[in-house]
């Protein structure tokens, strides 16, 4: 593979959401995201105090740079010369900051590399807007190419299946095959679905992992959603759902398998680990959290199939019927119309 000729990429830029490294950067990183959503202040210091419970820090950028880590070695592995720049939407190292250093390294054209593996607004559309925006700040002429949605590729739903199998051994053997399985994402505004795959893409993803298991039940739940209550999300939360189905199944074993996550972040660690844990505990359920795929090689392998499949042609790999998902985005696609202020270049709190 003569990467000189065939990539015609200078850099990868790694996207994500960025968290808090200490106390003090809490409540700056939170006002961050919330800029300009409808949420009460009482639920941001309600969420500030899931961060203190971890010393506030957020797993999430380490996280990060584990997997960038590990993605850098299998591009060096593959022989494939592509330099890997990181910045987040909400905290540092944020995207203006890193897109100036990619100016100064004479970098013009730029591969994405989001870390959500489904199509939304939250999850890929306000990224590229952040993008557009950071890049209007620093150098309108820089060029980005986003990698494709990624949730039915057989690197990231294969991996799932091989988790959850591994996690289901803590179960007694009479157990396994009868544990009930729930997959959990990121709730959204049911506005923001309703223009947007999301939905059907995590159902499709569970779908897929379902067919190499051994026939367990299972549901699509959410969790982590942060709006009033007024304003409906998608449902059912998954606390709520566990109470609900201890009430009408009664089932012994749970798994909890965070599909709209790729690493174990805030979210997965309070709103799993520690509450929907707490609930089941206190209904006598045995609950298993399956590890999301991390810094996984079988992942990382796919995030630079990826990567090929922009630079060098190779064929594009799915599961089910579906097919791969689109390379450049419509133009209407994932459209939401709550719009927020432009995001923020350098906060100021370091």
């Amino acid at each position: 593979m003569n990467t000189e000729i065939a990539n015609k990429y200078d850099a990868l830029l790694f996207v994500s959401f960025g968290g808090p490294e200490g106390r003090d950067d809490v409540l700056p990183f939170l006002e961050n995201v919330l800029r300009g959503k409808p949420v009460p202040r009482a639920r941001m210091l309600e969420v500030a105090e899931h961060y203190y419970h971890f010393d506030g820090v957020s797993p999430i950028n380490q996280q990060n740079r584990d997997l960038i880590e590990a993605l850098e070695q299998e591009l060096e592995a593959q022989d494939i010369q592509l330099p890997v720049y990181w910045g987040n939407r909400n905290w540092h190292p944020m995207l203006a900051d890193t897109m100036a250093k990619m100016k100064e390294d004479g970098v013009r054209r730029v591969l994405v590399f989001l870390t959500s593996a489904y199509s939304s607004y939250s999850g890929c559309r306000q990224y590229r807007e952040n993008i557009q925006e950071a890049s209007a700040l620093i150098d309108p002429l820089l060029e980005f190419d986003k990698l494709r949605v990624f949730y039915n590729h057989p690197g990231f739903v294969n991996t799932i299946a091989d988790l959850l199998t591994e996690s289901l051994k803590s179960f007694d053997d009479s157990a396994r095959d009868k544990a009930t399985i729930l997959f959990t994402a990121h709730s959204i505004p049911d506005g923001m679905a309703a223009n947007c795959s999301y939905a059907a893409q995590l159902e499709n993803t569970a779908e897929l992992i379902m067919e190499k298991m051994a026939g367990n039940p299972w549901h699509l739940v959410y969790q982590s959603r942060s709006g009033p209550p007024s304003q409906p999300w998608l449902e059912p939360d998954v606390c709520d759902f566990i109470e609900s189905l201890k009430a009408t199944q009664n089932p012994s074993h749970i798994a909890v398998v965070p599909i709209g996550f790729i690493s174990d972040h805030m979210e997965v660690l309070f709103d799993l680990d520690t509450e929907a844990a707490q609930v089941c505990d206190s209904l006598g359920i045995n609950m298993v959290r399956v590890p999301t795929v991390g810094t996984d090689p079988r992942f990382v392998r796919m995030i630079v199939e990826l990567i090929k499949e922009r630079t060098f042609g190779v064929e594009k790999q799915s599961l089910g019927d579906r097919g791969p998902s689109h390379d450049v985005c419509p133009v209407d696609c994932c459209l939401y119309a709550p719009k927020r202020p432009p995001m923020a270049g350098r906060p100021v709190a370091d």
